[in-house]
């Protein structure tokens, strides 16, 4: 039976919630293959977080924690927590 979704032709906008999700492998070097709404922190700890303008910030999260931050790239160079993006 197919599965029901009364909310598949509604626009997704920043507040709603998301569509999908992925892991993120933080990388020094590669962005991400897409750009999230949020980050949400599995595991605490310290994420370098690179912007569209390339400045980054190391932000120190808790576990359960959402980062509403559209991030180009999730550095490894100073990055401790384990984090998902949401889409």
């Amino acid at each position: 039976m197919p599965v029901y979704d009364p909310y598949k032709h509604h626009e997704t906008g920043p507040s709603s919630p998301a569509r999908r999700h992925f892991a993120i492998s933080p990388s020094d070097d590669l962005d991400l293959p897409i750009v999230p709404k949020a980050v949400y922190c599995e595991a605490a700890g310290a994420l370098a977080v690179q912007d569209e303008t390339g400045a980054v910030l190391i932000y120190t999260l808790a576990q359960g924690q959402i980062l509403p931050i559209h991030a180009r790239r999730i550095r490894a160079t100073g990055t401790t927590a384990t984090v998902f993006g949401w889409v």
